[in-house]
């Protein structure tokens, strides 16, 4: 047999006695007994989330309870059996129904009503807004709002500190103005008899020194004339001017750039990658990024570059550049992948231009008015020579016409050889990276391949036609044959020299190269150089 719950009686007692006295909704509610189905009259007392009943408002016992939390309560239409046409079902049917439901199983719902409408929706929204747990959230949103509030009197109350000394500051500065005025009011008081005296002065004397305040100001307008003219003719004023317009001529020639970057962008990148996402595609997305790689990158950097530049001007005669290069040289890194990667996007260009769909639609985008004329490749070639050949250039000019003791010589030294440095770097990765593409490209065209030409240090240097004789000792041919043909012919050879290696082909009828079999390959540190002053 199930035990029965044990819970506090005094304790649901006093809690009763709260209810009745200060609970969130009181009154009267007709309860239907779940054995008998019957309605009875019940006083209701609704308190946190515990909804007593009494017998009667006078009771003082409670007849029982029920815990609210999860529970859910709504309308309900009044019963079928209502419909009836006695004046008993009539007055029932003017009954407003609602229900509790409990949210865990085996507890039935309790079912209410009662004669006013307005009565059972304060009811409904009574018991839904009777849950601890809303309790604690609306007295955790309430703290919230106390908190707020505290830091806002702690806030004022600071702020009115502030105000009340700035108050007495200016109180004592009233007093120190006000015993100012006082001992100027008694120095005027002492001059008026001084003063009395000039009104009585003769008029030629006032006549003399009228003309003397005359010559006076005609002195001085004259040292400031003279001293403005000597310093507009000085080399330091002439300095200023060219700098200046170095600087104007800059801000034009970045203009320029910045529209070239633009067109480069919006007239060719963004239309091929359009393309690219079409059905038929003259182009693939793999090769738009290798031919652009990071152009539009490089067009927003030097946008904000340009916008700082002409606020500058904004501020002329005050022209300060030197933070605009602080800004800009830890971005112009992404230049050199662009320059590394500038040779082999104008080859990919190159070979999608044997595509004629790719290379009709190219030729369309170059007519538009904005490309002027200029093909894809100028407008590929552009940042090549703007980072860091332009900026090297013009910043020599500016610390050319810069005094040493110009507020920032020290920066634009700074900032020119950062960017002499990253000219070095950049022309050593071309060069390297040239070199690399050239030795590639040459071992794919020798049929038999050659490993030697997979070192990264072995550098290229000049391939040409050369005609190999056989060798001679004692005035008499070697047995080094050549072949059946004539000696010309077949002493024709291509060769390609190297830091470290020389290479001998043949090329066969169909053009192709094929390394000699014997001495193809002749490493150059082995071999001792002859030249022969005479031919035999």
């Amino acid at each position: 047999m199930q035990k029965s719950v044990r819970y506090n009686e005094g304790h649901a007692l006093y809690l009763a006695l709260l209810a009745r006295k200060e609970g969130t909704k009181r009154g009267y509610l007709s309860k239907k007994t779940a054995e008998t189905n019957r309605w009875h009259e019940k006083w209701f007392a609704l308190y946190q989330n515990v909804l007593f009943y009494f017998e009667g408002e006078q009771s003082a016992r409670p007849a029982g309870m029920y815990m609210l939390e999860g529970c859910n309560c709504e309308r309900v239409p009044a019963p079928k059996g209502c419909a009836a046409g006695s004046a008993k079902d009539a007055a029932l049917d003017k009954q407003h129904y609602f229900t509790v439901l409990f949210g865990h199983e085996g507890q039935k719902p309790l079912e209410l009503r009662c004669e006013d409408e307005v009565d059972g929706d304060e009811w409904v929204e009574a018991i839904h807004q009777a849950s601890y747990s809303d309790i604690l959230i609306e007295r955790e949103v309430l703290m919230q709002k106390y908190i707020h509030l505290v830091q806002i009197v702690e806030t004022e109350k600071v702020a009115a500190n502030q105000l009340r000394h700035q108050l007495e500051d200016q109180d004592t500065e009233i007093e120190r103005l006000k015993s100012e005025i006082v001992a100027l009011n008694k120095t005027k008081e002492k001059m008026r008899p001084y003063q009395g005296n000039q009104e009585d002065e003769d008029p030629d004397i006032k006549k003399i020194k009228k003309v003397q305040s005359f010559m006076r100001g005609w002195l001085c307008r004259r040292k400031w004339k003279t001293i403005v003219q000597d310093y507009i003719c000085s080399p330091h004023a002439e300095s200023m001017r060219k700098r200046n317009q170095i600087v104007f001529n800059m801000v034009e020639a970045e203009s320029e750039y910045v529209h070239q970057l633009y067109v480069l962008v919006n007239c060719f990148l963004r239309p091929l990658r359009m393309a690219a996402s079409s059905k038929k595609p003259p182009i693939s997305h793999d090769d738009v990024s290798s031919i652009f790689l990071n152009s539009e990158t490089i067009m927003f950097l030097h946008e904000i570059f340009h916008q700082g530049l002409k606020a500058r001007i904004a501020n002329w005669p005050t022209l300060i550049l030197a933070d605009l290069f602080d800004i800009l040289l830890p971005m112009l890194n992404i230049y050199q992948e662009f320059v590394r990667n500038h040779q082999y996007s104008l080859q990919v260009l190159a070979n999608c231009k044997q595509n004629r769909d790719f290379d009709k639609l190219l030729k369309q985008y170059e007519a538009n008015p904005a490309c002027e004329g200029r093909m894809l490749e100028t407008f590929l070639t552009y940042p090549m020579f703007q980072v860091p050949p332009v900026y090297i250039i013009t910043l020599h000019e500016l610390l050319a016409h810069t005094p040493h003791e110009h507020v920032e010589r020290k920066s634009l030294e700074f900032a020119k050889s950062k960017l002499e440095e990253l000219s070095r770097v950049m022309h050593d990765e071309v060069s390297d990276t040239e070199n690399i593409r050239k030795n590639l490209a040459i071992e794919r065209t020798i049929v038999e391949g050659c490993d030697i030409l997979l070192d990264t240090s072995q550098t290229f240097i000049r391939q040409g036609s050369l005609i190999q004789v056989p060798s001679v000792e004692r005035g008499k041919l070697s047995k080094v044959r050549l072949g059946s043909l004539s000696l010309k012919k077949e002493g024709e050879r291509q060769c390609f020299l190297f830091t470290k290696h020389f290479l001998i082909c043949t090329r066969s009828s169909g053009g192709k190269l094929h390394l000699l079999k014997t001495g193809g390959v002749l490493s150059l540190i082995e071999c001792t150089l002859v030249e022969e002053t005479e031919a035999s």
